[in-house]
């Protein structure tokens, strides 16, 4: 007879980021049975036995076509009817501002007022999150725990420790990441043209469509400063292509963006960034050791980013271990601020505290 308690995690696996794989080994190493959503129906004996649930980007709808996006929403809305039905408790992370996905924006945002609504507990991972569900639901406040994203020390495979050589005058920027229209390739790629002596850029992560694919190649064919290695970079390479460059570049939508993985990887991995000032970046408060910019409109944006590099290359020519010795002070932030077992705990007492 397994006496664990069961719970649904969603999604309980994902290869794209190990955030799922770093809080469900923790439950589990803490005596939680661990179950996927699409079980969550799959007999009455097993839905019965099933106390919590917790949805991490469940407001996010496939919008490959229309019809796919209504069938995801009604999926979903049967989902929460279930859990009511069942007195399940309900946890969701509120990881973005909004949805990425553009055609289904306001379908999706009916669906994340129906699980606000119904959640016993919103987890937040940066601060800014709880100003923006409070001006949204101003009743809700009770509900909100915050709790934040785990740091990705060692998570990937070991640190690469640093050369003895001197670092060349060339600054090597890095993009690493799945690729999408809201993460600003485009204009990533247009602001390092600009440097085309002084600055390398390298784009790595899979577009997601072979159309973006040929856009992006297109954009970037005759600057000879800029890489594009348009693939799924496999996790075990991520720490030697973090470790080639002098800090990692994510100019990143601040209209829906709110917390970034891969600014707390880079810093997990030695390097900082430069990135707009979200809410991971401001609870780290990173000071001068973090790139961080604001801006209103895609023009303002492009001057922001170009203003960071210049900055950024100044600093590297005049002293090109400057970059790295940053980067560690941020891996000793993340490492005390973000630290994977203090996640962990909070979320089992959050757990518990509902149970």
């Amino acid at each position: 007879m397994d006496s664990r308690t069961k719970i649904i995690f969603n999604p309980c696996e994902n290869k794209e980021n190990q955030y799922i794989a770093i809080l469900v080994n923790g439950l589990e190493m803490h005596g939680y049975g661990v179950s996927r959503l699409d079980d969550f129906l799959s007999s009455k004996k097993h839905y019965q036995s099933i106390k919590l649930l917790h949805l991490n980007w469940f407001e996010n709808l496939d919008d490959s076509s229309s019809s796919s996006m209504w069938k995801s929403y009604f999926r979903k809305l049967v989902v929460l009817a279930a859990v009511k039905f069942g007195k399940k408790k309900l946890v969701w992370t509120m990881h973005n501002r909004l949805s990425h996905e553009k055609k289904s924006g306001k379908l999706s945002r009916a669906l994340a007022q129906k699980i606000v609504s119904r959640a016993d507990a919103i987890v937040i991972h940066s601060e800014v999150s709880r100003d923006i569900l409070h001006s949204q639901y101003p009743k809700i406040r009770a509900k909100i725990v915050h709790i934040p994203h785990p740091d990705f020390v060692d998570v990937y495979g070991a640190m690469l420790p640093e050369s003895s050589e001197q670092r060349a005058p060339q600054l090597k920027l890095l993009f690493v990441g799945a690729i999408k229209p809201y993460k600003n390739i485009e204009l990533l790629i247009e602001v390092a043209k600009r440097f085309p002596k002084e600055v390398h850029l390298t784009i790595a992560g899979n577009p997601n469509s072979e159309a973006y694919r040929s856009e992006l190649q297109n954009l970037a064919q005759n600057a000879a400063n800029i890489s594009l290695e348009l693939k799924f970079i496999p996790d075990a390479e991520l720490p030697s292509y973090i470790h080639q460059s002098d800090l990692l570049i994510l100019p990143y939508s601040l209209e829906s963006s709110l917390n970034s993985g891969t600014v707390i990887l880079g810093f997990s991995y030695g390097r900082t960034v430069i990135c707009p000032r979200i809410g991971t970046i401001d609870d780290l408060d990173g000071g001068e050791d973090v790139f961080d910019y604001s801006y209103t409109s895609e023009s303002e944006h492009l001057e922001a980013l170009d203003t960071q590099i210049q900055k950024v290359i100044t600093l590297h020519q005049h002293n090109p271990d400057s970059l790295i010795e940053k980067g560690y002070k941020m891996r000793e932030l993340v490492l005390k601020k973000n630290n994977k077992q203090v996640v962990t705990d909070g979320l089992i007492k959050l757990y518990e505290g509902l149970l």
